[in-house]
């Protein structure tokens, strides 16, 4: 697995994480699921992103149980939902998400998306606060624009924003125009979630399956693994791929140590162009 410098943490991460999204929701699945969760820690897929949104507190659950015992080698990351992210509301959502979680700390602590309900100078304090208090080491956001990160960080007087999450894959290439150009000049981490679009560019016999078959056969990889690679090729990218069972995860690791050449790249601009001028950014 591939490490880099994660924003201006001075912390490295492994270029390719795990996702969490849609995990937990099912009884009969958790069992496969903790095992590919562990499976992928030990490839070195060790950032591990979930939220008390997800599978309405469950999948944090799950995370606790996958990272039992091996709580030092990973970066754990979760979020505030924004009906919670009152001052008071992120302060208590916190704590419910490290009970859920079994530990004391976080590495990574986000507001999931804002809707106006609380001002982000409420949120952003609280966020300070966790960090003073230990409860996790950085803060950062998700599905946030350029604009909305700025205005963030300008409500922060200690802590730095360490990362924005969004969506991003190959169909969804607007975040290129001006946050990913954003983050760079400010050493933020843009992390992308669903990578894979719901395998929406994957059906058999299409004409991006096509390309993107043919890149992976110079480098002997997979279609998946050549769309996953190109989401984190840049320093500053990373990725956040969501897996239930080894195999995929096995798949997804093989995404990471080696690089798409001159010609891939011009490929996949080909064949997934992206926006000339920015566009709002997808959400999934």
């Amino acid at each position: 697995m591939i490490f880099k410098e994660f924003g201006s943490t001075g912390v490295r991460v492994s270029a390719i994480g795990q996702g969490t999204w849609e995990m937990a929701e099912r009884a009969s699945d958790q069992k496969a699921e903790v095992e590919a969760l562990r499976r992928g820690i030990d490839l070195g897929m060790t950032h591990i992103d979930t939220a008390e949104m997800y599978a309405s507190g469950k999948a944090e659950e799950l995370v606790g149980r996958a990272i039992a015992g091996i709580r030092d080698k990973v970066f754990l990351t979760t979020k505030v939902l924004p009906s919670n992210a009152s001052y008071k509301g992120t302060l208590a959502a916190c704590e419910r998400s490290l009970k859920r979680l079994q530990t004391d700390c976080l590495d990574l602590y986000l507001l999931h998306w804002w809707t106006g309900s609380y001002p982000l100078a409420d949120t952003m304090r609280a966020l300070e606060e966790l960090v003073k208090a230990g409860k996790t080491r950085f803060i950062g956001v998700s599905n946030l624009t350029a604009d909305e990160v700025r205005e963030c960080q300008r409500a922060l007087t200690r802590e730095r924003i360490a990362c924005d999450q969004v969506c991003y894959h190959l169909k969804a290439r607007g975040l290129e125009v001006d946050l990913l150009p954003f983050c760079e000049r400010r050493k933020i981490a843009v992390v992308g979630y669903s990578p894979f679009a719901g395998g929406k560019f994957f059906k058999k016999g299409s004409r991006e399956s096509q390309v993107l078959a043919q890149i992976g056969r110079r480098h002997g990889k997979t279609v998946r693994q050549v769309a996953l690679n190109f989401l984190s090729w840049k320093p500053g990218l990373f990725a956040i791929p969501k897996s239930g069972n080894r195999v995929h995860t096995e798949e997804n690791a093989g995404a990471a140590g080696w690089n798409l050449s001159r010609e891939d790249l011009s490929e996949l601009d080909r064949m997934f162009p992206p926006p000339k001028q920015a566009v709002p950014l997808a959400m999934m």
